[in-house]
């Protein structure tokens, strides 16, 4: 949106249409910079407002919360309140288109079939799985609900809530038993989310399907909350505790990498 914005050098403005144009292009300008944020004189080569009209919109938009400085210097960043807006729109659909694509390389990688999850009350919704490269693979599709007690990723969005919340759900979950292994006793798994919500990783040893291990952790958004839980899931024999270090740091780094697509710093 670069070039002249109009209404400076003789030409009539446009009034609130000009004003939202202006503000449009300062924010894709800032946007563009990056973490280190644009200076007032770069934004306004790069929009064709004089420095005095780009200073009046930058500071109209940093009291709005739409910008922020950097530190204690004369840079602007993206402020909270477009975070915020952001946030309004990440809905399912959009964890699917970003998250798709994190979950194939993480299949690709791990030869274990991924999971992306969402809690919705007490529920557990997967809104988006890959399938394992393995010649055994897990038959699941996305969009079923999956029990909080007895899966990881249900596991990691139990931990990831306030203790109250937690403490509420935990109250009113059914906890049925899949396996000889499967938690449930709710005073035993309340101590298992603590360890969790200190660990950053969860567990599902056998718990929903007596031959399948999983383990899953948070994904991120910009607030710092955890948006969803990233899981990887395979059979026991392939997810022995010698192999599943390996495979843990790699659905950390998937995880990372899906938290940065969302706006987490």
């Amino acid at each position: 949106m670069g070039g002249d914005m109009g209404g400076e050098d003789g030409k009539a403005p446009r009034g609130g249409v000009q004003s939202i144009e202006r503000a449009a292009a300062l924010l894709d300008g800032v946007a563009a910079a990056g973490p280190r944020g644009a200076s007032l004189s770069a934004l306004a080569e790069r929009t064709g407002l004089n420095v005095s009209t780009a200073h009046h919109l930058c500071r109209t938009l940093e009291a709005e919360g739409f910008l922020a400085r950097v530190g204690d210097s004369k840079r602007y960043r993206i402020g909270g309140r477009v975070f915020a807006l952001a946030a309004g729109a990440l809905d399912e659909s959009a964890l699917l288109s970003l998250g798709t694509p994190v979950l194939e390389r993480l299949s690709a990688d791990t030869g274990e079939a991924a999971h992306l999850a969402v809690r919705s009350g007490a529920d557990i919704v997967l809104v988006a799985r890959t399938a394992a490269t393995g010649m055994l693979q897990l038959s699941e599709r996305a969009g079923v609900i999956r029990p909080a007690h007895a899966t990881a990723i249900g596991k990691m969005l139990l931990a990831a809530c306030a203790p109250e919340d937690r403490a509420r759900i935990l109250a009113g979950l059914d906890l049925p038993r899949f396996t000889e292994a499967t938690i449930t006793d709710r005073a035993r798994l309340a101590a298992e989310l603590e360890t969790v919500r200190a660990e950053g990783v969860a567990h599902d040893r056998q718990e929903l399907d007596a031959e399948v291990r999983c383990v899953a952790v948070a994904v991120t958004d910009f607030a710092g909350r955890t948006a969803a839980a990233m899981g990887i899931s395979g059979p026991v024999w392939r997810m022995q505790d010698a192999a599943l270090e390996a495979k843990i740091a790699r659905l950390k780094s998937a995880a990372a990498e899906l938290s940065e697509r969302l706006g987490a710093r």
